[in-house]
């Protein structure tokens, strides 16, 4: 789909969305721009056998998607002290635009796509303070697997990305679950209408679960545009559930364009209004915002190629699925694995936290104060044993690497046994603490989760008081 095709359906969309409701045989309004002559938009006014709207995402199948997203709104958070709750304006835009290659599932089943970002902008105001966000150019090639379930993870071939970028990535649509769920699973004829799949809404809405709720898609019409047959999809709808900020509610309207004869869904122009909710209903903010999407076919995107991204690239593993750390205020650096996760950072210190209970928390040092191996392993037993745990072997410090000295404690908490490993990071611009409390069955894939952590440490800037 060209730009002016693009250009004849922003002008017809608005119209479009006042008619969600045709009765079965009418062909609906006529689409802005359209007339007897030219090539403006055209509705078929023949009578036409039912159609199969379909689209195959066969592997090696490429298109290009243009993104944009307007949003506004208000949270509402509490003032304490029993003070009227405070409103928080917020505004929003963003425009992504992406190749994408769809690639043979992966071993688990997991559907997956190579993608490459042209263009990141994502701008935001809350309470008239702005963020930005954004994906580091040298790790704008990724790979995305979709479970069966919904949930996105997304790696790089190219470097480690740090959480922000994951969780922007995961927030974004995943093309081949949200055009399978739209489109009918049977053939359908103007005026028929069609439940979209919950794998489509999920895609929409990022609820998980859905609780309550779905959105009803109709055949508004059949539309020539440049001579090119299209047909012209309503949907609509109010859906309950989960999402990142908890209780939500959605209320969505829009207008697609499916091309007949490329077999693709090239448009889609969504607005809808999200409610935050708590368990009883009753919403505490809200935020109203317009998607539009446009899909266009590209033969061949030489970063994607198999030659650009051999099979072991292109598969998940524990080195290139590794998280970055970059926190440049306080100049600490290091690569963490995605079972763990960084869940506080406080004046000197950042704690990590496993599901399994295990924890990493480093503390940094000024060069002056930093101890020795010897007096931290004398702080650290010292420590244990205040909380009368059982000292069953310790295990001496050991230069490591040329800024790192390790030691360990083997012990016992309540007849349950518990390794703590220690590192001293001692560099030219500041020291680092850092101790571990390892436990579980995986006990040895915890001990080269921490391997790679302190291996891929750094301190680059100098540690003040």
């Amino acid at each position: 789909m060209d730009r002016t095709v693009i250009a004849k359906i922003l002008a017809g969309s608005i119209v479009g969305m006042l008619w969600p409701h045709l009765a079965v045989g009418q062909a609906g309004p006529p689409e802005a721009g359209s007339s007897s002559a030219g090539n403006g938009p055209r509705i078929a006014t023949a009578t036409e056998p039912a159609l199969l709207l379909s689209e195959r995402f066969d592997p090696f199948t490429s298109y290009q998607v243009d993104l944009k997203v307007d949003l506004k709104g208000q949270l509402s958070v509490p003032s304490g002290n029993g003070h009227p709750e405070r409103l928080l304006a917020i505004t929003g835009r963003s425009q992504l635009k992406y190749d994408e290659r769809v690639l043979p599932s992966d071993r688990d089943g997991s559907a997956r796509t190579a993608r490459i970002y042209r263009e990141i902008q994502l701008r935001r105001s809350v309470d008239d303070r702005d963020q930005e966000a954004t994906i580091r150019p040298e790790v704008r090639r990724l790979i995305i697997l979709r479970s069966a379930s919904g949930k996105k993870a997304p790696f790089s071939p190219d470097g480690p990305l740090l959480w922000a970028e994951i969780d922007l990535v995961r927030a974004d649509l995943f093309i081949p679950a949200l055009v399978r769920g739209f489109l009918p699973r049977q053939p359908v004829a103007v005026g028929d209408r069609w439940t979209v799949h919950a794998d489509a809404v999920m895609e929409l809405t990022d609820f998980d679960p859905i609780q309550e709720g779905q959105l009803i898609a109709t055949y508004l019409a059949s539309v020539n545009i440049d001579n090119r047959r299209y047909a012209k999809i309503a949907f609509e709808g109010t859906v309950r559930g989960i999402g990142t900020d908890g209780p939500s509610q959605n209320r969505l309207e829009g207008i697609a364009y499916f091309d007949r004869e490329a077999e693709r869904l090239t448009y889609l122009n969504l607005r809808g209004r999200h409610e935050l909710q708590d368990a009883s209903g009753k919403t505490h903010g809200w935020i109203e915002g317009r998607l539009v999407m446009t899909r266009y076919g590209v033969a061949r995107i030489a970063e994607l190629s198999d030659s650009a991204l051999p099979a072991a690239a292109i598969a998940p593993s524990v080195e290139n699925t590794q998280l970055l750390y970059d926190n440049r205020e306080l100049g600490v650096r290091f690569l963490y694995s995605r079972r763990w996760r960084v869940s506080r950072v406080q004046g000197q210190q950042i704690t990590l936290e496993e599901p399994q209970g295990s924890g990493i928390l480093m503390t940094l040092e000024t060069v002056d104060t930093i101890p020795s191996p010897e007096q931290y392993l004398g702080e650290s037993r010292g420590y244990l044993l205040k909380r009368k745990w059982n000292i069953t072997s310790i295990e001496p410090p050991r230069r490591w690497s040329r800024e790192i000295h390790r030691f360990a404690i083997n012990a016992q908490e309540d007849q349950r046994p518990v390794r703590m490993e220690y590192a001293v990071y001692a560099g030219s611009e500041g020291g680092l603490l850092l101790a571990a409390r390892l436990s579980g069955a995986d006990l040895q894939e915890l001990q080269t989760d921490l391997e790679r952590l302190l291996k891929s440490l750094t301190v680059r800037k100098p540690i003040k008081e």
